[in-house]
């Protein structure tokens, strides 16, 4: 029997390798066919270290076109997959996922009430839509927070419903806007599908940083998260904060769909299939669970997305994620393999 954390370590790099080799392949498709031989070379160049011979017209396509593209597909993968996961144990429910405080519904308004008056936040409109959809993101969950919490503490099942509510009233508001949105309804419209074609590496770097950052707070309390699915007593009693471990687990898994969601829009069953795969490989632990959801994520992500740029007519990468993600679950489901945590 392995030690933890070398099962851990092991699992770990066979879902990076697979990460950087679903990254090399998706780099090659396109309607300019390259080699995977000549990707590798391209991204070995880029190395300031590095000099090889590769023809000018691969740099462009892979560094400018496709990596930018790939690498933010990765960025929300393993953002969305990661607070998947820590939702799911945090309610201990199978579907819960990372818009279930409304964070996805909080930036859906911020971004169609941007699209539908591009006025409402200055500066160009790509940044105005993101910066739209972070804000709204954070501050729908901190108001299902605030409406969930009595005097200093907050009941996951009154948190649950909060979200459910609050998820409600969101989806009118964007029902109403997008009734009154004239011209810009197709755009609003592909923003809510979910979509990975304006990406570039300045969003790849940011939402990156932001998801990066918060996954490492997050791994250092899978402990705790382990210890809350005994329930919130017995937690209290093997000694963890138990009201500050739910703000810390829950403000840090917002944070991340909310960059997640910023930069693509709303993209779903991600982070509710793809932690329930990785459940049935790895098991519950935390520990081992949250770092191999995450990688399976950012693979997932690129594959779904790989198959959305690929036909004659682009889809939004939501329609493929939901394509695939409803009837896998639904065969969980039939295997009875979705349970209670």
């Amino acid at each position: 029997m392995f030690r933890p954390g070398v099962r851990i370590g092991g699992w770990v790099l066979a879902l990076s390798a697979l990460l950087v080799a679903v990254v090399l392949v998706s780099a090659t498709i396109g309607p300019v066919q390259l080699g995977v031989g000549t990707v590798a070379a391209v991204v070995w160049n880029a190395l300031p270290w590095v000099e090889v011979d590769v023809p000018r017209t691969a740099r462009i396509i892979v560094m400018q076109l496709r990596l930018p593209r790939i690498t933010l597909g990765a960025v929300v993968g393993f953002g969305l997959a990661a607070a998947g996961t820590v939702m799911q144990g945090f309610f201990r429910n199978p579907m819960a996922d990372p818009s279930i405080i409304g964070v996805s519904s909080g930036a859906a308004v911020g971004a169609v009430a941007v699209i539908v008056a591009p006025f409402a936040i200055p500066g160009p409109l790509s940044l105005g839509i993101q910066t739209a959809a972070f804000c709204g993101a954070l501050v729908a969950a901190a108001a299902v927070y605030l409406i969930a919490t009595k005097n200093g503490r907050t009941p996951v099942a009154t948190l649950l419903l909060a979200g459910v509510a609050v998820q409600t009233f969101l989806g009118a508001v964007i029902s109403f806007m997008l009734v009154h949105s004239g011209r810009a309804l197709r755009e609003a419209i592909y923003w809510l599908m979910g979509s990975l074609h304006a990406a570039d590496w300045s969003q790849a770097a940011v939402s990156g940083a932001i998801s990066l950052l918060c996954f490492l707070f997050l791994a250092a309390y899978a402990r705790d998260l382990n210890v809350l699915l005994l329930g919130e007593e017995d937690a209290h009693s093997l000694g963890v904060s138990v009201e500050r471990t739910k703000v810390l687990l829950l403000a840090l898994a917002s944070l991340m769909t909310a960059a997640a969601v910023a930069v693509a829009g709303v993209i779903g069953f991600v982070g509710l299939v793809v932690p329930h795969v990785m459940r049935l490989l790895v098991g519950p632990d935390h520990r081992i669970l949250l770092p191999t959801s995450a990688l399976a994520g950012a693979s997932f992500l690129v594959v779904a997305d790989t198959i959305a740029r690929s036909g004659a007519a682009q889809l939004p990468v939501g329609i493929v994620t939901a394509f695939v993600g409803a009837p896998f679950f639904l065969y969980l489901l039939r295997k009875r393999e979705v349970h209670e945590l």
